[in-house]
């Protein structure tokens, strides 16, 4: 069984994750066939990206507002649109080597559409373990809830896998986070439906750390991973080798 080596690192700005993850997929994409998978998760301050299908008329900010109210703004390298990182928002970042994981399913080579779908059931069995029922909504990539106001998305997902088939960004699920700065863009370029989080569905609070361990159990089930968990001391320095506290069950 692979190893999927996880680490929560707290609060961490958009770049230095991303280059953490630039990092981590060089590294990946260099090392022998058994070298561990890893899964980043953590929380961003307010945080705007774009997509390669993003468009900035889903942007309903200028520069001095993003300015003013401390928004940072990147383009990335992830498929899909615009979506919204911040604090309540638990952001999992799996850099996997997918064809490792799809060969050991018989498959010869990844398969793009259903390691989306092994995502999105990721944070439907999470949800389900606070009785929250997630579902797809076809046509739709994430994970949604019925709602008074009718199907909501409670996770988004965009995904990068370069040519050597390791895999980067991933998924953001909503577990308490400010729900009015996703009104300051049009979510994943949809209109037609809004967007809500488990405190909102359940009408009590939650904390981040409440969802690592059906998280982990769900990445054990889905993708046959043996699970190594730990936690940042301090702010990690976002190399390969990070700082971390010695290794915990979740």
């Amino acid at each position: 069984m692979d190893l999927l080596q996880t680490i929560w690192a707290g609060t961490v700005p958009y770049d230095t994750a991303w280059n953490w993850q630039k990092e981590l997929v060089a590294m990946l994409s260099e090392t022998a066939v058994s070298s561990p998978h890893h899964l980043l998760l953590l929380e961003h301050p307010p945080t705007y990206t774009l997509g390669r299908r993003g468009t900035l008329d889903h942007l309903l900010l200028d520069e001095a507002q993003l300015k003013a109210n401390n928004f940072t703004l990147r383009w990335v390298d992830r498929g899909g649109d615009i979506t919204y990182h911040g604090p309540g928002q638990l952001v999992g970042y799996p850099i996997l080597n997918l064809k490792r994981i799809f060969a050991g399913r018989g498959y010869e080579r990844p398969d793009l559409h259903l390691y989306l779908r092994d995502l999105e059931e990721v944070i439907i069995q999470a949800l389900a373990g606070f009785n929250i029922q997630g579902w797809r909504y076809k046509g739709y990539t994430g994970v949604w809830v019925d709602s008074p106001r009718g199907p909501e998305k409670i996770a988004a997902i965009g995904i990068r896998v370069n040519t050597k088939g390791i895999s980067s960004h991933g998924f953001a699920l909503n577990v308490q986070p400010n729900l009015g700065h996703f009104r300051h863009i049009i979510p994943c370029g949809i209109q037609e439906h809004g967007v809500t989080s488990m405190s909102q569905v359940r009408e009590r609070p939650f904390t981040i750390t409440d969802l690592i361990p059906p998280i982990l159990t769900a990445f054990h089930n889905i993708f046959n991973l043996k699970i190594e968990y730990e936690e940042a001391e301090t702010q990690p320095s976002f190399s390969s080798e990070p700082s971390v506290a010695k290794n915990k069950q979740p």
